[in-house]
């Protein structure tokens, strides 16, 4: 695998495959790579001829500075294990080189999907970071295909919607959630929880479990299924930034399951910010399981 820091290294690098018509895959990272991301390169591989992972810590998504400067890097051991993964390209820049003289431009998406959930609680500039550096990162690695988590599955929409709007040629894939054994989501923030707080964070996805178990029972009024995950939150002493059931397509608030449904939740365990979700279906043999996933999962 080879590293290369800047855009016109990197088209450099993609110039012969591009040529020859080999498939790109790109799977846009901030570092501190786990198995989610790992997967999310080995299914890039399965589909495409070539593989290009960007490292970037993006400086306009993050709210506040302290989460900023919290979030772990580690180029060596990122750079061994995306070359563990199958990955042929590390685009690692600098912040100058994806915002050169600060940039003044900015890829905006509004309307419902961008005003709910993390739109909420973390507002338009979040989705504004996210939406222009996926937008920059796309053009500078003229992908046919990018690989997303559904972890963040409404980050997964918005770059979905801003991709169509714009005509970019590329496909965006959203793969599945990968798990710990325990359940937990596997997020790059969870080497920052502490014992006791790792073992409190399990409720979210007991939480998610709760609400699918009842679904599968029957149960399709979103009041009654809300409840029961937000009950396993309260056990565990956790209050949620939001705990709620939405369309899967568009985010839209759901009161009766009828169709594919997310639920989502956001919540802080100690000082760590957690967001995890699961696809609920009135077809209960359809409905996922917060359990380690041995499939694809930012």
């Amino acid at each position: 695998m080879r590293t290369v820091r800047t855009v016109a290294t990197l088209r450099a690098a993609l110039s012969s495959a591009r040529s020859d018509g080999s498939r790109i895959g790109f799977v846009p990272t901030m570092g501190a790579l786990h198995e989610g991301h790992l997967s999310l390169i080995r299914r890039a591989g399965d589909e495409n001829d070539i593989v290009v992972v960007s490292l970037f810590v993006n400086p306009t998504q993050f709210n506040e500075q302290v989460d900023l400067e919290a979030y772990p890097r580690d180029e060596y051991s990122d750079a061994a294990l995306a070359d563990g993964a199958g990955a042929d390209l590390l685009f690692a820049p600098t912040v100058e080189e994806v915002y050169p003289n600060g940039s003044a431009t900015t890829v905006q998406v509004r309307g419902p999907l961008t005003e709910t959930l993390e739109g909420a609680e973390r507002g338009f500039d979040h989705f504004d970071g996210v939406t222009t550096v996926v937008a920059k990162l796309l053009a500078m690695v003229g992908p046919h295909a990018a690989y997303f988590g559904r972890k963040d599955a409404q980050q997964s929409l918005v770059v979905r919607r801003m991709v169509g709007d714009l005509n970019l040629p590329v496909r965006i894939e959203v793969c599945p959630i990968v798990r710990d054994t325990d359940g937990l989501a596997l997020s790059s923030r969870n080497a920052r929880l502490s014992g006791a707080d790792r073992a409190r964070a399990l409720a979210l996805s007991r939480g998610l479990r709760a609400a699918a178990d009842h679904v599968a029972d029957g149960t399709r009024d979103a009041v009654t299924l809300v409840a029961r995950a937000r009950a396993e939150l309260q056990s565990a002493g956790i209050e949620p930034e939001y705990l709620a059931l939405v369309d899967a397509d568009d985010f839209s608030p759901v009161e009766v399951l009828t169709g594919a449904t997310l639920l989502a939740v956001a919540a802080r365990v100690g000082d760590v910010r957690l967001i995890d979700n699961i696809l609920l279906s009135p077809i209960s043999t359809l409905t996922p399981t917060p359990t380690p996933d041995t499939a694809a999962t930012r």
